[in-house]
């Protein structure tokens, strides 16, 4: 029997690093530091990797992909571009970042928990990228 918590599980990672690699994609031309800018892409490559990872798992479980809803999305841009309108800085940027971050991080954990049957391979994807959420976030601060 297939384990649905498993698939349950990937599907939200991955549509949640899609969220990710969409907001980066957003802002990373509106950055002005380079080292901020090199932050970005470095994370935006990891969610990459990892989500090339969740569409391997997902195929194996011969399941779809899942992407963010549509409202996640729109919410998302039109947060973003109302904020960058009235503050196009890095700060701006770095304050926007990290509360994805945060929101995903938090959601992550939601779902490590709701899907308690999953298997170990995808509680450790899901796990990492929690990390990489993590990593980010501590590591813009010094921008805000």
């Amino acid at each position: 029997m297939e384990n649905k918590d498993t698939v349950y599980l990937l599907k939200e990672c991955d549509a949640g690093t899609k969220m990710a690699i969409s907001s980066i994609d957003e802002v990373i031309d509106r950055i002005g530091d380079s080292a901020m800018k090199q932050l970005l892409n470095e994370s935006k490559s990891h969610h990459e990797k990892l989500e090339a990872e969740i569409h391997s798992q997902l195929a194996r479980h011969q399941s779809e992909e899942k992407d963010p809803t549509p409202i996640a999305k729109s919410m998302s841009w039109m947060k973003t571009n109302m904020k960058m309108t009235v503050d196009d800085s890095d700060a701006t940027v770095a304050d926007l970042i990290t509360d994805g971050c945060n929101m995903g991080i938090k959601t992550l954990h939601r779902y490590l928990n709701q899907y308690k049957a999953a298997d170990e391979t995808s509680k450790d994807i899901c796990t990492r990228l929690v990390s990489i959420e993590e990593k980010l976030c501590r590591e813009l601060r010094s921008y805000l």
